[in-house]
């Protein structure tokens, strides 16, 4: 396909894809978006290069709304290595310290509740956080030696798949923010063996699971077309939201930036929390998702609107979108952004 003369389109949609290990996001992203010809595209949570599993792709008018999904909940499946401790808290760093490993399972079911509930979390020396406006990673690389601030993340359940020899198998659940390496790295100094993360699978995400997640050969293969049809819609992303509908009129009002006052509430929304607000185009049209408001004291005020090749389907090519060269250079970013 050649990328210079088959123009780029209006797509709007999410794309449940099961990336590989040894890419990364954005590089799983571009082979999707070439396919789809989407003018606009990105994700919603980050997997590093080592870990593959469900990534959420965004198009079009679903972009607006990927930052919800960035702070969703999501659940892996992660393999430690015990009695390795490295660099990088993972198994691409280089090997700090090494020991036999004598650990029981009772060991592990008396430690793993120690990283459940609200838990303070030092993030991993090399991780993309900025510090002074440089990553940490850049200091790590650099030889300087830096204190990293511990951080408070949400961790709902961890619990043991399988314990073979010195690899264990973990299910978690957690929220935003937290390092599944950091995990792997605290529950191993806190069995007294200290331990490396050797594997990461993302199994949900935000309520989306795997098992509906397309495989990158899968996507690329199907072409453009066939593609499109797998494409769940922009509201998908929004649907734990109450939902408001607008007639004609009140639409073209919500469009334009305007404040709705007398509306009927069709589902209960707590004051300045998000709806997702619905409505024709135009008289006789069927209804379609305008944007996000919020009530503010009776009266619908919009928060994010979408544009009119976000509104209706992809019908006319747009102009070419400038595409950087992937940097290959490779640090670590947050499993869990």
């Amino acid at each position: 396909m050649n990328s210079n003369k088959t123009p780029w389109e209006a797509v709007n949609g999410v794309l449940l894809l099961n990336k590989p290990r040894g890419l990364t996001s954005q590089q799983a992203l571009f082979r999707v978006r070439r396919v789809l010809r989407a003018a606009k595209a990105g994700h919603g949570g980050t997997l590093d290069p080592l870990a593959d599993g469900l990534l959420m792709l965004c198009f079009g008018a679903a972009t607006k709304f990927a930052q919800r999904h960035l702070e969703a909940d999501k659940r892996y499946t992660a393999v430690l290595q015990l009695g390795v401790r490295t660099t990088t808290d993972d198994a691409e760093g280089e090997v700090v310290t090494q020991q036999p490993v004598q650990v029981e399972r009772a060991q592990i079911d008396a430690v793993l509740p120690r990283f459940v509930g609200t838990i303070l979390q030092t993030p991993p020396i090399y991780s993309a956080l900025k510090r002074g406006g440089k990553p940490l990673y850049a200091y790590a690389r650099a030889g300087e030696v830096i204190e990293v601030e511990p951080r408070t993340v949400q961790v709902h359940t961890v619990d043991v798949l399988d314990l073979q020899d010195d690899r264990l198998t973990l299910d978690v659940h957690c929220g935003k923010g937290t390092y599944i390496r950091a995990l792997a790295r605290d529950i191993g100094d806190a069995l007294g063996c200290g331990a490396h993360l050797a594997a990461l699978t993302r199994t949900a995400s935000g309520g989306f699971p795997l098992a509906q997640a397309l495989d990158l050969d899968a996507a690329e293969a199907m072409g453009k077309s066939a593609l499109r049809e797998r494409l769940l819609p922009t509201d998908a992303l929004l649907q734990a939201s109450p939902r408001q509908n607008l007639d004609a009129g009140q639409a073209q009002r919500f469009l334009h930036g305007g404040r709705l006052s007398g509306l009927p509430v069709q589902e209960h929304a707590d004051p300045g929390e998000e709806v997702r607000v619905y409505g024709p185009l135009a008289a006789e049209q069927p209804d379609v998702l305008l944007g996000i408001g919020a009530w503010d004291g009776g009266v619908l005020a919009p928060r994010r609107l979408l544009c009119t090749d976000e509104l209706l389907p992809p019908v006319a090519p747009v102009a070419q979108p400038p595409i950087s060269p992937f940097r290959t250079e490779s640090f670590h970013q947050d499993a869990t952004p």
